[in-house]
């Protein structure tokens, strides 16, 4: 496989870079964190303006037709600047779910919103003892004249504090852990019935708990087939993997560039400590496990957009799991590097190390991920 990005790719990465450093600065970042909304109204606009928002939607919807490598190059880039904007829940997750399995109806009311920058949107599929069991939903929903009436509580919803619109998964047949009886409703969050706490994560990013309660939709919420919404919300989660691992890639760069910087500067004995042996060893650990990670992601991406469920779900979990040992390593061994100064809110490393450690819970750890891979494996050898 050509690994060599295009050169309108290349434009792209580089233009999204210079953007990142001039208008999306340390300091900018902060005082976004410190407001309590998790999102800048100027970036996010800017965002829409250089068609970043619309890259993977289809033409007709006023996109750009992109695939998962351009997400890839976008996340990759939002990671190196630990960009706090709602692009992995609006655009990749919820808008990937309408883009693959919505009505051309829903298509046409919100591909195009979310594109220019007017709608931001959620994915609340995640419930309280779940753990990273997709399928194990005990929300309701209820037939009702026609539509459906919606009871349950929805936890760790990405930016779900800031969306004008939500994507619920409730059962509407089967048992609780069962992947038959799912169906995926379009909600409005200022909807009667609907509660939504938002709070920050320890990286600084948003995230919510939503409660549902005798909320009402109609019949033409419902994203897809009724009870058949599992394989869509597979996929739209498996597309966010995807993208955190770029993420992920992105930070880990950022760490070692932000590593090498203080050990070049920093003097013990009078010489700067990035010549001594031990620690080069460690800055040359890091940088294998970075690239190692830029392999699977790249993996990752190509795979995301299959229809190949089996294969697909197999490259993601590859990726996930070797991406997350390594911004493990990479975050912990970065902060060592920087001694006590690595863990103080004014160091770059210790934002970096805080959202390495995030992705790595998202979506799945590196023993739930383990265990899908060997899965995968027992299943081929049977």
């Amino acid at each position: 496989m050509n690994f060599e990005l295009t050169e309108e790719q290349q434009m792209l990465q580089d233009s999204l870079r210079r953007f990142l450093a001039n208008e999306y600065t340390f300091e900018k970042r902060r005082k976004i964190i410190e407001s309590g909304q998790g999102t800048d109204a100027g970036t996010w606009q800017a965002l829409a303006e250089m068609g970043l928002l619309a890259f993977t939607f289809p033409e007709e919807y006023d996109g750009l037709g992109g695939n998962g490598i351009d997400t890839m190059l976008v996340m990759e880039s939002f990671g190196r600047a630990l960009v706090t904007e709602p692009y992995l829940a609006t655009v990749v997750l919820a808008g990937g779910l309408v883009r693959d399995a919505g009505s051309d109806a829903q298509k046409q009311a919100i591909l195009p919103a979310i594109a220019s920058g007017e709608k931001l949107m959620a994915l609340a599929t995640y419930e309280h003892g779940a753990r990273y069991s997709l399928a194990h939903i005990n929300t309701q929903a209820k037939n009702n004249s026609g539509g459906y009436e919606l009871n349950g509580t929805k936890t760790a919803v990405i930016h779900g504090g800031q969306a004008s619109q939500l994507i619920v998964s409730a059962r509407t047949s089967g048992d609780t852990r069962s992947e038959d009886g799912i169906t995926l409703f379009l909600v409005d969050a200022n909807a009667s019935g609907v509660s939504i706490t938002d709070f920050a994560t320890h990286d600084g990013f948003r995230t919510a708990e939503i409660n549902l309660n005798d909320v009402q939709v109609t019949a033409d919420a419902v994203i897809g087939k009724a009870d058949q919404g599992f394989a869509a919300l597979e996929k739209a989660i498996d597309q966010g993997i995807a993208a955190l691992c770029a993420e992920a890639v992105g930070a880990m760069d950022a760490m070692m560039e932000a590593t090498l910087e203080y050990t070049q500067t920093r003097k013990q004995f009078g010489t700067p400590i990035s010549r001594f042996q031990v620690l080069q060893h460690s800055m040359a650990d890091m940088f294998i496990q970075a690239q190692q990670g830029r392999s699977m992601s790249i993996l990752a991406a190509d795979s995301a957009d299959s229809d190949d469920r089996d294969a697909r779900r197999e490259s993601i979990s590859q990726a996930k799991l070797l991406i997350n040992q390594g911004a493990r390593e990479v975050g912990q061994s970065g902060v060592q590097l920087h001694g006590g100064m690595g863990v103080t809110d004014e160091m770059w490393a210790a934002h970096l190390f805080k959202r390495l450690t995030m992705i790595n819970l998202l979506f799945g750890d590196a023993d739930h991920h383990l265990s899908k891979v060997s899965d995968a494996l027992l299943t081929k050898m049977a």
